[in-house]
């Protein structure tokens, strides 16, 4: 390296996640011998930590190297870098419309920053946006149950949400392949298990990244593709999936749910708040109002099917107003399930740092009261089961009363009823319901299914 030291400049776009980014690749730099220059024209080194979530964000970056590819032209020791989400995006695609970059690289890439300039300065062009992939041998988890099982289907989230860390601990979307999903739950199938819930922190995202599209332009590969794929897969008898995100939810999908006879009348679909203001300041991409036409799609297909949701209460900024438009949400949907949360800031997301933030007092408040209001609409929607036939999947034994077990009707409902856990676990049983609770249901089997002669 020659004694007048390099010099660095950063600029960043988007979120304190790429923020935090930018001091760790600073860093980087700062060990490497390069100086902080104020100045990028008289900086050797640019690098350009880039923000995909809004359009403008992205033109700022082109208009940017634009003005530095023509610099380079005159300093061809310039060394041009594009990273975080705009890069991940885009990926090879920059190099074409850019070809003075020296280098592209993703989010998941930042702590490698070292190795590959190394790379660059050794004559070569560099893109590194490959998943940085998480082994398929880390992703067997340890299984709690014998009767059902979690498989994952796709890992991390590119949605942004202000409130929300999971992007920035669980990196972008990375989909499994349909073949290695499908190979999962044939095992699983083969071990004796029941009932497989597909999981995904943004399940309906699934597919986005995986290549391939159909002549009309579709992806090829989408949570309702891979549905109908692995619908047939030998010993399973229920399909599960969670978490939906509303702004990606189709009619196809719910179509699929009605058509497909082992997939379970149940949506999850968070919808955090009833205030489209809050909406908007969460960063969620859609209203109120597109929620309930989702809802109201759901029981146009499926009347009975059992939906539950999340919301979070006490957002920074949300006045009382827009808390009781949460609430006549819940009151006019009637969720069987609501999960809900106090807002608490997460470091290193946009929220944390708003100054409008509201009081412990308050959100306790408004988390009781909302929780409230759950207890009632559940109960309410409990009731419909009463005199009912209903299957239910028997998990285990119930741990207040022995004589019980346990299990789960297609809608997710809590259910006990008199049995033997020797005989009836993993069995499909028909339970006639005698009595409803907020979140649980008693009854008395029907049929019990009898063991299988050896």
């Amino acid at each position: 390296m020659s004694s007048i030291p390099r010099r660095y400049h950063i600029t960043t776009f988007g979120c304190q996640m790429n923020k935090a980014d930018s001091e760790r690749m600073a860093g980087i730099l700062e060990n490497m011998g390069f100086q902080f220059s104020e100045d990028p024209n008289q900086a050797d080194l640019i690098l350009y930590n880039t923000c995909s979530i809004r359009d403008n964000a992205e033109h700022k970056v082109y208009s940017y190297l634009g003005r530095q590819a023509k610099r380079k032209l005159q300093h061809p020791n310039l060394t041009l870098i594009v990273a975080g989400c705009v890069a991940q995006q885009e990926g090879e695609a920059l190099l074409r419309r850019v070809p003075e970059l020296d280098m592209v690289m993703g989010p998941q890439h930042a702590n490698r920053l070292e190795d590959l300039l190394e790379q660059v300065f050794a004559g070569n062009q560099v893109v590194a946006t490959e998943a940085v992939h998480i082994m398929e041998d880390i992703t067997k988890p340890r299984r709690e149950s014998q009767v059902t099982a979690w498989v994952n289907v796709i890992y991390g989230c590119n949605e942004r949400c202000t409130y929300c860390i999971v992007p920035s601990v669980r990196g972008i979307e990375q989909s499994r392949t349909p073949e290695a999903i499908r190979a999962e739950m044939e095992e699983l199938g083969r071990q004796g298990y029941k009932e497989v819930t597909l999981l995904g922190q943004n399940i309906d995202a699934y597919g986005r990244d995986l290549p391939g599209t159909t002549p009309e332009g579709r992806h090829l590969h989408t949570l309702t593709d891979l549905l109908y794929f692995v619908h047939d897969v030998p010993g399973i008898e229920r399909i599960r999936f969670a978490t939906s995100h509303p702004r990606y939810f189709t009619e196809r999908l719910i179509r699929a749910c009605q058509e497909l006879p082992k997939l379970c009348e149940h949506f999850h679909i968070p919808f955090q708040s009833g205030d489209n203001d809050i909406l908007k300041a969460m960063a969620r991409g859609y209203t109120q109002e597109k929620y309930r036409r989702i809802i109201d799609m759901i029981r146009h297909y499926m009347p009975d099917a059992s939906i539950s949701a999340d919301a979070i209460v006490g957002f920074p900024g949300e006045t009382e107003e827009q808390f009781e438009n949460t609430l006549k949400l819940l009151e006019e949907i009637s969720f069987d399930m609501l999960n809900t949360a106090a807002y608490s800031p997460r470091p290193g997301t946009p929220a944390a740092v708003w100054e409008n933030q509201l009081s412990e007092e308050v959100k306790s408040d408004r988390l009781q009261r909302l929780n409230h209001l759950v207890s009632i609409k559940a109960a309410e929607r409990s009731q419909r089961y009463l005199g009912r036939i209903e299957e239910v999947l028997v998990e285990e034994q119930n741990a207040k009363d022995p004589t019980q077990v346990m299990g789960r009707t297609r809608g997710n409902r809590l259910t006990f009823f008199t049995g033997d856990i020797n005989q009836l676990k993993g069995q499909l049983v028909q339970v006639k319901i005698t009595e409803s609770r907020a979140f649980s249901l008693s009854g008395e089997a029907i049929s019990v299914p009898q063991p299988a002669l050896v």
